[in-house]
């Protein structure tokens, strides 16, 4: 018997998944980056909004790397890894106000994602001392 999707299913109804992207990081190296390059390396890598969300946090190595997780993660489903024109400020990790997050591309990663009909791309973050991990799923229209 052939399963049907479910109702609850995140991917909205019409769409289809192009790219799937995971990644985790040692929450001690993104502090330690932090820590070496101070805001050399913040403003290289996080826009002003992601550095005002995670500077608010008590545990704010943690926010870092899961937004550092995330951007690798969407990078993946991307295909293309930090190149051709993409870099780290051009995926930014916004979140709501009861903290989901969700992905804004610009730039080189905006023009990577229309030239390969992605039109959203869902994420999700999890961190605790030790980790930071992201799952990122692009999707789009079916050609």
């Amino acid at each position: 018997m052939e399963r049907q999707p479910e109702e609850s299913s995140s991917v909205p109804r019409g769409k289809v998944v192009i790219g799937v992207g995971t990644d985790i990081v040692e929450v001690v190296r993104i502090g330690q980056m932090i820590e070496r390059h101070g805001e050399v390396f913040l403003n290289r890598v996080y826009t002003d909004d992601e550095i005002r969300y995670c500077q608010r946090r008590k545990a704010y190595t943690q926010h870092y790397a899961g937004r550092w997780a995330a951007k690798e993660a969407v990078m993946k489903t991307l295909g293309t890894g930090f190149s051709r024109g993409v870099g780290w400020r051009d995926i930014e990790v916004c979140s709501n106000k009861s903290g989901q997050p969700s992905i804004v591309l610009r730039g080189g990663a905006r023009e990577i994602a229309l030239q390969s009909g992605i039109s959203d791309v869902l994420i999700s973050i999890s961190h605790c001392r030790a980790y930071a991990t992201a799952n990122a799923i692009a999707i789009g229209s079916p050609e």
